[in-house]
């Protein structure tokens, strides 16, 4: 576009370029100012330290209950006085944070602040989806704001630290901490990573109602082995740089404040001992300033993983580049000793202990050690109604339509027979790691969908089935979600269910895992659901009513047999605190479902890993039509049961033809793409518009799809609109087998659709 400048407007837009260079240089040289004020003042403090306090700088301890692992901190109070204590965890309410703040700053020689974190990874008191069901909104703005609040909460609860987001891209739906990711693609989780971290660290980090966020885990934690936590993860540099560290560089990019380090082990060292990663990665190349921390004793656990003994593993994690070691307290016991030795240096440990002070004095610590501590603000800012409203009106924007044969949404009449394990269990709707949340105000299916159904439906509900055999009952009904197992013969329970359904005119069953199915040390080799839900589900299909499954899930599930059978699936992820109204909103159509999976759901857990960017072989299969001597299985399609982006919506959408601005480009040119999307349906709904890209021909192998671009349109009925995307060479780069990051003149092919498997396609080539 060209703007015409007449001679009177040339003079104003000098002046504008001019104050607009003076903003700029006056913002760069304010930040220059205070880089250096803060320099000052912790050369000044570190000066003052002994080589004790420095090393008590380093020990991260926990305050309360442990969390993450079966160690907690002991003789924390006597520490803290002794100035060993930089930061506690699991510590939470003002009162009880200024009283151990007051033990820092009135008892310690130096009155050094300590730094107050949780895991608050989905919601503080007001519980969000989990994060995997937060990537199924595909809203940025969303997910941000759902961080803001959490930090609201937090904050006003004395805490000033998150140990969140958790970035890591995961592939394999048995891992238990898909959960708390953002899914499979490194495009989708970087958008991720930065809306979480602006969410929480807002604008000014000294703000007492942001927290620092730490994202994790540094690296790969998301591709163990077998899919079975904490196992060893080993993959080609080229994955690595293309495929899972650009999230973590993402939230280092947003200006994320901390890291922590990864259980797993990476080129064969843990990652909390590897320099390659701690330094030469993130301090190096990505060029990181903040606070490396640790994952919960994982420092400790390097001795199982053969490296020596516990002296030995905290001095190779400090030099790695690790600052503050989390509850293990090898850094305490040890350094000193190592120093003497020789096998770490006086620069190492002044670095460590620079990291750790400059992170409080950017929280504003030194300045305030109390600004966290208003008991006010605890009383009106945690759990409030607007943060109810926002969860509520987030959770169902993350549920995800899987199938719909005009069943929904239901009609506001007549009898629903809600059954199910999951229809009445409030304390697992807020999912896994929620460990600061209240789940008795919780809100279940049932209560919610009587709420929202009103006074014309009648609803009746039985129990149907146990959740699954008693063992994994057992083994997941931690973390304040006690299971209360039914001890009545399953056949008595599925008469009961049907005897509910007798009279209904739909039947809604609630379904699916546990809360703590997922989570940490929560892998399973079996994502199908449990066989006592299988063959209630069969029951009530037989009835010839309609049966619409709500699943509740934080992984993807293999359930063609579902799919096949049963004309509607839900999929409400685990929703938060507002979960059972949320769903009712759906179900009744007060909110059309607009989620789209971020990833990809198997046939068959023999599929497993599977996503959607996959690379091809030299003998592709190209259909599900099986070939001998093509890469394919003999007793499977190689397609998902879902793909990657997919989800329905009460309307349709229909897709024109792509058109581009020019199939020809060059050098620095920009390509723009332009779709028109079509409401052809009866309901206004919201459609995600996605973007991939296909390198033809490359001097390395490249992924069938890309996903690079993505758009969220509200449409109503009958109503089109026209979505464009700006495509740069920058789309197009990739890193090489020299991990030079590149782009490759060439021909490329373009998609655009509402999943990554239903696209339109168009060529086009960009020349150097």
């Amino acid at each position: 576009m060209m703007i015409r400048i007449s001679k009177l407007t040339k003079p104003l837009l000098a002046t504008a370029f001019l104050f607009a260079g003076t903003i700029a240089f006056n913002t760069v040289s304010a930040q220059s100012s205070s880089q250096a004020k803060m320099k000052t003042f912790i050369d000044g403090l570190m000066a003052k330290m002994t080589l004790e306090e420095k090393i008590g700088q380093l020990n991260l301890v926990v305050g309360g209950e442990a969390t993450t692992g079966s160690v907690v901190s002991t003789g924390v109070e006597d520490k803290i006085k002794k100035g060993q204590v930089g930061g506690i965890f699991s510590v939470t309410s003002p009162q009880r944070i200024r009283k151990v703040q007051e033990l820092a700053v009135k008892n310690s020689r130096l009155k050094i602040p300590i730094i107050f974190g949780l895991d608050v990874i989905h919601g503080y008191r007001t519980i969000f989806p989990i994060p995997l069901g937060l990537a199924a909104s595909w809203d940025m703005g969303l997910i941000q704001q759902s961080a803001r609040v959490a930090a609201q909460e937090a904050s006003a609860d004395g805490l000033n630290w998150t140990f969140s987001p958790m970035v890591d891209i995961s592939r394999d739906p048995r891992w238990g901490r898909i959960a708390e990711s953002s899914g499979e693609d490194p495009f989708l989780g970087s958008a991720i990573a930065r809306a979480m971290v602006k969410g929480y660290q807002g604008d000014n980090l000294a703000a007492n109602n942001t927290l620092m966020a730490c994202v994790k885990h540094f690296a790969l934690y998301g591709a163990p082995e077998a899919g079975r936590d904490y196992l060893s993860v080993d993959m080609s540099h080229i994955k690595m740089y293309n495929d899972y560290f650009p999230p973590y560089k993402a939230a280092v990019d947003a200006g994320v404040g901390s890291v922590m380090s990864s259980f797993n082990d990476v080129d064969g060292i843990p990652a909390s001992a590897n320099k390659w990663l701690l330094t030469d990665v993130l301090r190096k190349q990505w060029g990181f300033k903040g606070l490396v921390v640790s994952d919960y004793t994982s420092v400790n656990e390097m001795i199982d993983h053969g490296l020596g003994d516990l002296k030995a593993v905290s001095a190779l994690s400090l030099k790695a580049g690790m600052d503050m070691d989390m509850v293990g307290e090898g850094f305490l016991t040890t350094l000193k000793a190592s120093l003497k030795e020789g096998k770490i240096t006086q620069a190492e440990i002044d670095r460590a202990c620079r990291n750790v002070l400059e992170a409080k004095y950017k929280l504003g610590l030194f300045e305030d050690p109390f600004r966290y501590c208003d008991d006010n603000r605890a009383q009106t800012e945690i759990f409030s109604d607007t943060h109810r409203k926002i969860a509520r009106e987030t959770a169902a924007r993350s549920f995800v339509l899987l199938k719909n044969q005009g069943v929904l949404p239901l009609q506001r009449k007549g009898t629903i027979a809600l059954v199910g394990p999951l229809a009445d269990a409030k304390e697992n709707m807020v999912g896994t790691w929620a460990v600061s949340a209240d789940v008795s105000k919780a809100t279940s299916l049932l209560a919610g969908l009587k709420a929202v159904a009103g006074s014309n439906v009648n609803i009746v509900y039985a129990k149907g089935a146990n959740v699954a055999d008693s063992l994994l009952e057992a083994r997941t009904s931690i973390f304040g979600k006690p299971w209360q197992r039914d001890n009545r013969h399953p056949d008595t329970l599925i008469a009961e269910a049907l005897r509910a359904a007798a009279n209904a005119d739909v039947i809604v069953a609630a379904v699916g895992e546990l809360a703590e199915f997922t989570g940490e040390a929560s892998s399973r080799t079996d994502i199908t659901l449990p066989q006592s839900q299988r063959k209630l589900l069969h029951a009530l299909n037989a009835t010839g009513k309609p049966v619409v499954a709500v699943l509740f899930t934080g992984r993807p599930l293999a359930i063609p047999e579902e799919d096949k059978h049963l004309p509607a699936i839900l999929n409400v992820w685990f929703g938060g605190s507002e979960a059972g109204y949320a769903i009712g909103d759906v179900l009744f159509g007060d909110v059309n479902p607009s989620g789209k999976l971020p990833a990809t759901f198997p046939r068959n857990v023999g599929q497993v890993p599977i996503y959607y960017s996959y690379k091809n072989s030299g003998r592709p299969q190209g259909t599900d039509e099986f070939q001998k001597f093509r890469s394919g299985y003999l007793d499977e399609r190689n397609s998902p049961l879902y793909p990657f982006g997919y989800g329905l919506s009460y309307t349709s959408f229909g897709y024109s033809d792509i058109t581009l601005s020019s199939k020809k480009l060059k050098g620095a040119q920009k390509l723009t793409a332009t779709i028109t999307v079509t409401n052809t349906g009866k309901y206004a709904g919201e459609e995600v518009v996605q973007l991939y890209l296909r390198d033809l021909v490359a001097s390395n192998t490249r992924p069938l799809k890309e996903l690079k671009g993505f758009q969220k349109i509200s449409l109503k009925p009958g109503e089109s609109k026209q979505v464009s995307f700006t495509v740069t060479t920058d789309d197009l780069k990739f890193y090489d087998h020299n991990l030079k990051h590149i782009w490759e003149a060439g021909e490329f092919t373009l998609f655009m659709g509402g999943n990554s498997r239903d696209t339109k396609s168009i060529n086009f080539w960009w020349d150097k």
